[in-house]
C-alpha cells in the first residue's frame, strides 16, 4: 500500500510539472472571463427596478419541478468550500507548493465560484424562491460534507471529477433548454455559460486520467473499476431541508430531475460509456491480470446499466420543497 501511494505521488508530481500549460489550456483568463454581473440587472442603472420586474415576469411560468432542480443545482454549486477542502487533501496535491496542483485547485475553484454566485442572485431577484430555506439547506450541505468513496487517492478522485463535471454539464444544458421554452431567455443564457464551464473542466479532468493511463495503466484501470462498482454519487447526496435527516431532500431532488429529464439514469449510463471510449479502455496495453478483469467489467457495464435504466419506474410526486414559494 505504501509503494502504491508513493507511485501515485510520483505520477502526480510528474504531471504537475506542466501546471502552467494545464492551467492555460483548460482555464480562462480572469480579466477577460465572464462575471455574474454580465448576466444580471445593473444595480447602478436607473432602470434597475424595471429590469427586475421584467426578470420576475419572465420567471412566472417556470414549473415546480424545474424550480426544485434549479435550487438543488444552486445549492450543489454553493457547497464549493467542501469541494476545495476535499481536493486540497488529495495525495500529491501539496498545499505548500503554490505553483503545483494546489494552483489548479485554487484556479478551478475560482471559476466554479462564479456559478453559485450568479444563480443565487438570479433566483433572489426572481421572487419565486424562499431564499432563507435555500440558505439553510446550503449551510447544512457544507456542514454535513460528503462521502464520495474516493479517499485521498488522486486516481479515484480524477475519475469522480471527470464523471461529475460531465453530469453537471448535462444538468445545466438541460435547464438552459427548458428555461428557454418557458420564455426565460436570460436564465437560459446563464445556465448555458455555466454548462460550458463544466464541459471545459470535464475535459481537463478527463485529460488527467488519460495521462495517468499512459504512465500507470493497471492501477488507473483498477481505480476506474472501483469507482464504478461503488457508483458515482452526486456531491449533494447529503442534501436536506430544515428538520430533515441527511440526504432526505436529495432523493426527491433526483426524482424531480428524472421527471423533468434534466438528469436521468440514461444520462448516467451515457457518461460512463463516453468515459470508456474517451480513455480507450478496450485498447489499453501493459496491464496486469487483475486490471484485465477490471477492464472486462468496465466494458460490459454500460449495457448492464441500460437494462436497469429500461426497468426504472417514473419517480413519485409526493414531496414539498420548502425552497419554493
Amino acid at each position: 500500500m505504501t509503494n502504491q501511494k508513493n507511485t501515485r505521488i510520483e505520477v502526480m508530481n510528474f504531471l504537475g510539472q506542466k501546471m502552467e500549460t494545464i492551467v492555460s489550456e483548460f482555464l480562462k483568463d480572469i480579466d477577460t472571463n465572464w462575471q455574474p454581473t454580465d448576466f444580471l440587472p445593473d444595480s447602478c442603472s436607473e432602470n434597475f427596478g424595471s429590469s427586475i420586474k421584467e426578470l420576475q415576469e419572465s420567471c412566472k411560468e417556470l414549473p415546480y419541478d424545474y424550480l426544485a432542480v434549479l435550487v438543488g443545482d444552486i445549492i450543489t454549486e454553493e457547497a464549493l468550500p467542501t469541494y476545495q477542502s476535499w481536493l486540497t487533501d488529495v495525495e500529491g496535491i501539496d498545499k505548500m507548493e503554490p505553483q503545483g496542483w494546489s494552483k489548479w485547485v485554487r484556479m478551478w475553484t475560482a471559476e466554479e465560484n462564479r456559478h453559485g454566485d450568479l444563480l443565487n442572485k438570479y433566483v433572489y431577484l426572481s421572487g419565486r424562491i424562499d431564499m432563507k430555506q435555500m440558505e439553510i439547506s446550503t449551510q447544512y450541505l457544507i456542514a454535513d460534507g460528503f462521502d464520495i468513496g474516493t479517499g485521498r487517492d488522486p486516481y479515484r478522485n480524477f475519475v469522480y471529477t471527470s464523471f461529475q463535471e460531465m453530469a453537471t454539464n448535462v444538468s445545466h444544458r438541460r435547464t438552459a433548454t427548458i428555461a428557454k421554452t418557458h420564455g426565460c431567455v436570460q436564465l437560459s443564457k446563464i445556465c448555458g455559460v455555466i454548462a460550458a464551464d463544466e464541459a471545459r473542466h470535464a475535459k481537463a479532468y478527463k485529460s488527467f486520467v488519460g495521462k495517468i493511463f499512459e504512465i500507470d495503466p493497471s492501477e488507473m484501470m483498477l481505480a476506474f473499476e472501483d469507482m464504478m462498482r461503488k457508483k458515482i454519487v452526486m456531491p449533494a447526496h447529503f442534501l436536506r431541508q430544515s428538520g430533515e435527516k441527511i440526504g432526505q431532500a436529495f432523493d426527491h431532488f433526483s426524482d424531480a430531475a428524472q421527471r423533468l429529464g434534466v438528469y436521468t439514469t440514461w444520462d448516467y449510463t451515457d457518461i460512463l460509456e463516453s468515459l470508456v471510449n474517451e480513455w480507450n479502455i478496450s485498447n489499453i496495453t501493459g496491464i496486469n491480470d487483475k486490471a484485465e478483469k477490471a477492464r472486462d467489467y468496465l466494458m460490459a457495464l454500460p449495457e448492464r446499466f441500460r437494462k436497469i435504466a429500461g426497468r426504472s419506474q417514473k419517480a413519485p410526486l409526493e414531496y414539498q420543497f420548502n425552497w419554493i414559494k
